[in-house]
């Protein structure tokens, strides 16, 4: 299920630490060096580096890291329906076969989470903003709708706001990306249209909390829903959710052209 933003600035700033951050401090598929910029939370500890775009030169087909965020986890098992079914572990089992068919098409895969975790929404856009040419899918089951749609998600406006540094405050991050982000949500809508019958044509627009934070393309891929009387009803919908995710990125990937962004995030 997705949660709607509410208006909740997180102070983040864009600092040069002197030793680079340990192991456990990195996001999965990244290896920052003592220079990369790396945000850090009030409390001092390290979300994520950010290298993506800010700061550098427009890149053209620079798609090859799909970022792939099952929603909820740990505590939070996000949407529950009957039969026990929880959205956490279902997003976690689609992720699996999204990852594989992702790869068999030659992209990079970096999941936000691989069990039964809950990293918050800032790790997870953490994780997205520390790569550099990449887009970023999160999955959710939605607690009502026509079970056997699909529906695409992309943030709405978000002018951008940056201060005397060109820096982009961190709740504004996704700003740059929006038209990328709809690219690239409705060539996946309209894939999934054309296995789910009912789902939308073109990607919906709302105010998607973990789309906000994200530096890159972002969209929110929401399958109906956990009210289904059999689980299986969900799973039998993850081969054809891989395959439009897929199709998707794929026929992105010519248009992707990384922003020219100066600055950076805080």
């Amino acid at each position: 299920m997705i949660a709607l933003l509410s208006v909740t600035v997180l102070s983040v700033v864009f600092v040069f630490p002197s030793q680079t951050p340990s192991r456990a401090q990195q996001p999965t598929g990244t290896s920052p060096s003592a220079a990369t910029p790396v945000v850090t939370s009030p409390q001092g500890a390290v979300t994520g580096s950010v290298p993506s775009p800010f700061g550098a030169q427009a890149q053209p087909n620079g798609l090859n890291i799909v970022v792939l965020d099952p929603a909820h986890g740990g505590t939070d098992p996000g949407a529950r329906g009957t039969g026990g079914i929880r959205e956490s572990e279902i997003v976690l089992d689609f992720a699996i076969q999204v990852r594989r068919a992702l790869e068999l098409q030659g992209f990079q895969v970096v999941q936000t989470r691989q069990g039964n975790e809950d990293p918050s929404f800032d790790d997870r856009s953490a994780t997205a903003n520390a790569q550099r040419g990449a887009v970023f899918v999160t999955l959710h089951i939605s607690s009502t709708g026509m079970q056997g749609t699909a529906r695409v998600y992309v943030n709405t406006d978000l002018p951008p706001v940056a201060d005397s540094n060109g820096l982009i405050p961190w709740d504004r991050a996704q700003a740059p990306f929006l038209g990328l982000s709809k690219t690239f949500g409705d060539l996946v809508q309209g894939f999934l249209a054309q296995r789910f019958k009912g789902s939308p044509d073109a990607a919906q627009t709302a105010s998607v909390r973990q789309l906000r934070t994200t530096a890159a393309p972002a969209i929110a891929v929401e399958i109906s829903s956990v009210t289904v009387e059999d689980r299986a009803d969900l799973d039998r919908m993850a081969p054809g959710v891989a395959d439009a995710i897929v199709r998707g990125a794929a026929a992105f990937k010519p248009s992707y052209v990384v922003p020219t962004v100066t600055g950076g995030l805080r």
